[in-house]
């Protein structure tokens, strides 16, 4: 039998993620709960109905139109043949059906405006050494 790590023992991988600027369902949930002045549970309810009725459409081959933020889709993949990558030896992919997020203009804009502004900081940022 094999023994699960304590949860402790997974910090490092946490850490290591919110360096690199994952936003979680949880923080997520947080964020909601404190823009809206809800409880946690509250928001929760929320976002959990939002994601589910996403797949729900999805599932029911429905595309899903946020205006101003994207759309989602599902896009097919064709069958094909693949290989295992441990024995070399030749497999049947089956076709399948996979979700798709399409970013709106807006979004888009929102967020090449965010990095032009960053950019725009640091290029404009006295630089040491400079004669004063």
């Amino acid at each position: 039998m094999s023994e699960e790590a304590p949860l402790d023992q997974l910090e490092p991988e946490e850490e290591i993620a919110d360096k690199a600027g994952v936003m979680t369902k949880a923080e997520l949930v947080d964020e909601v709960a404190r823009v809206v002045s809800l409880t946690k549970k509250q928001a929760e309810t929320i976002v959990n109905i939002v994601f589910d009725s996403i797949v729900d459409s999805l599932r029911s081959g429905q595309k899903i139109e946020l205006r101003g933020f994207g759309s989602f889709r599902l896009r097919s993949r064709k069958s094909r043949t693949g290989r295992n990558p441990k024995t070399g030896e030749k497999v049947d992919v089956p076709s399948k059906k996979i979700p798709y997020f399409k970013p709106g203009k807006e979004l888009k804009e929102l967020i090449n405006k965010a990095l032009e502004s960053a950019t725009v900081t640091e290029a404009t940022a006295p630089q040491d050494g400079g004669s004063p």
